[in-house]
């Protein structure tokens, strides 16, 4: 979240909150109230006072790397993209010329069928029961984080959808952080304390770093949670969203639990309903990978992560552009799972228009190669165990192999004059894609109870029109050569939210 990295947000929308003159309001601040929330801020000088009561806050604000991940696994990208896109490319150029290659391709894919059928036939886990009344005092301590920087549109929103979930207030904080914003989110942010008094705001500098998770590691040592969540500023949630996420974390071995993300303004346009689709079908597949003991991954609104969890894998990473999906890589070596709650979900805004869909998706895409790039070792030494491993394997020669292998592929095939040879695990992939989207907006409209006809072939229509949409992940291909060219980036790209009702 530096500055380069937060593009100017101009939308505004229409909030039900009198924001009085700055000044005005600083002059009062210094007044406490125990009704209120609290408003920390770092001056110039890099050191945290409460605004309240003016006193200096620990100046330890930061979370330690863990023994486990050192330093020295992020560096050396560029040089290793470059060797796996060449032996990826070389090795399809050479599976080609061979006269058993075509067998090696079947082998695998064979191998990869055999995997996908456990995955798409399991029965989803049994969902816990959510938190009876019974001795609400005892229930855990939950910190809620948000980095929000210029979300004067939306982040009204989100503070009131927190702040007004069926959980003892006092068994739960809210901590909005607000980097360095230059619109209304500041004021906005200072006035709903006085509502809520669960909301805490940090503020950090101008020169603060390390993008969200700088953001997020900041302010983790000052929070008192068990358990933490994380959500995105445009984000909404229903009130019996604590009573039904925490029964998960039961399970001693359960590190982290991703809700499911729904999309707000999915009936906009194409490209929003193709994206609840999208939100589909990682929900189907999220369901079925943990249902064998596979991978369950997060996705950064809506992540709910164990605290002892959390610090034994040092915190985020700020050497990466994907923070969600680089924890749960660290998560899973650090012999933890991850679960995933279907019901009830988190909403978001989804981008409206082709530009801000290609822009965000080269981030998931360039975000979640890094994680293979930085990992390989530990992932290859199966720290994970046998069955995570061979999922994560999976998943990478769908989503990341089978595109990167496209063009040697497509051009060998012009050159031979032959179906390219990568052909089986295309059409295995594109099928379980649309398996995956088609009872993924089923579960989640809870359309599998009873059979409509109509209801099914529009389900099948809006399948189909998925499926082409998610052509776009061929940009993946893209995204590892440039990787390899290009010296190390750590952009970190604000996705504009504009407020939907």
């Amino acid at each position: 979240m530096q500055e380069s990295s937060w593009p100017e947000n101009n939308a505004r929308s229409e909030l039900n909150l009198e924001i009085p003159d700055l000044a005005q309001e600083e002059d009062k601040s210094s007044m406490s109230n125990s009704h209120q929330g609290k408003v920390f801020a770092i001056p110039p000088g890099d050191r945290e006072f409460d605004i309240e009561t003016k006193a200096e806050l620990p100046v330890s604000v930061s979370v330690p790397g863990s023994a486990s991940f050192p330093q020295n696994l992020y560096q050396g990208r560029r040089a290793k993209a470059a060797v796996v896109l060449s032996v990826i490319w070389g090795g399809t150029i050479a599976l080609h010329l061979v006269s058993w290659g075509a067998w090696a391709v079947w082998g695998l894919t064979g191998l990869l069928w055999m995997h996908a059928w456990r995955v798409v036939f399991a029965s989803p886990k049994p969902v816990p029961s959510p938190l009876e009344d019974e001795n609400p005092e005892d229930w855990p301590y939950v910190s809620l984080l948000v980095a929000a920087k210029n979300e004067e549109a939306v982040i009204a929103r989100l503070v009131k959808s927190i702040c007004n979930l069926d959980y003892p207030i006092d068994r739960y904080e809210l901590w909005a952080i607000d980097d360095d914003s230059t619109d209304s989110t500041p004021l906005i942010l200072e006035q709903l304390t006085k509502q809520y008094p669960q909301l805490k705001v940090f503020r950090r500098g101008a020169n603060a770093s390390g993008g969200k998770s700088g953001a997020l590691n900041q302010v983790l040592p000052l929070t008192r949670g068990e358990f933490v969540a994380v959500f995105d500023a445009d984000a909404t949630v229903t009130a019996d969203l604590l009573r039904r996420v925490l029964p998960v974390f039961e399970n001693s071995l359960v590190g982290a639990v991703q809700v499911r993300k729904a999309i707000a303004n999915a009936p906009l346009n194409f490209w929003t309903r193709s994206q609840a689709a999208e939100m589909a079908l990682d929900s189907f597949f999220q369901q079925q990978r943990t249902a064998i003991g596979g991978i369950g991954e997060l996705r950064g609104n809506g992540q709910f992560m164990r605290r002892k969890a959390l610090e034994s894998c040092g915190g985020w990473n700020e050497e990466t552009i994907t923070d969600d999906l680089d924890l749960t890589v660290r998560l899973h070596l650090d012999q933890w799972d991850i679960e995933f709650l279907a019901f009830p979900a988190v909403s978001e805004e989804g981008v409206t228009n082709a530009k801000a869909l290609w822009h965000q998706r080269n981030r998931w895409a360039e975000g979640g190669y890094q994680r293979y790039l930085d990992y390989w070792r530990l992932i290859f030494r199966n720290r994970m165990g046998t069955g995570k491993t061979w999922d994560l394997f999976g998943f990478w020669v769908t989503q990341y192999l089978l595109p990167t292998v496209a063009l040697p592929d497509f051009l060998m095939s012009i050159v031979l004059r032959r179906m390219p040879i990568a052909s089986p695990l295309t059409v295995m992939t594109v099928t379980l894609s649309v398996v995956g989207i088609f009872v993924g907006l089923r579960r989640t409209r809870k359309e599998t109870t009873k059979f409509d006809l109509m209801r099914v072939l529009a389900t099948l229509l809006e399948t189909i029109q998925a499926t082409v949409y998610m052509l776009h992940w061929l940009l993946v291909g893209m995204v590892t050569a440039r990787i390899s060219v290009r010296p190390k980036r750590l952009k970190w790209v604000k996705t504009v939210h504009r407020g939907t009702d």
